[in-house]
């Protein structure tokens, strides 16, 4: 049975780390601000695409740090 007064994760921030089901990595949430143009195109490509948008967030963000591996020390 679920916990009616449970506080969600995204909103509790001593809540335990949820696992990522496509990596076994564990994730944490994190806020950003982006322009409205991008979250209505994140959000269609999403819908067309039926890929959750923070699917698509976690890519964009392994991408910059790839690209910017160098700088970080990375051999990635």
């Amino acid at each position: 049975m679920q916990d009616m007064n449970a506080v969600p994760a995204a909103q509790n921030p001593s809540a335990p780390l949820e696992a990522d089901g496509s990596s076994g990595k564990e994730v944490v949430s994190t806020h950003v601000l982006v322009s409205e143009e991008q979250v209505e195109a994140l959000r269609e490509l999403s819908r067309k695409t039926r890929v959750a948008q923070s699917e698509y967030l976690r890519e964009a963000v392994e991408d910059l740090l790839n690209k910017y591996a160098t700088v970080l020390g990375d051999k990635r």
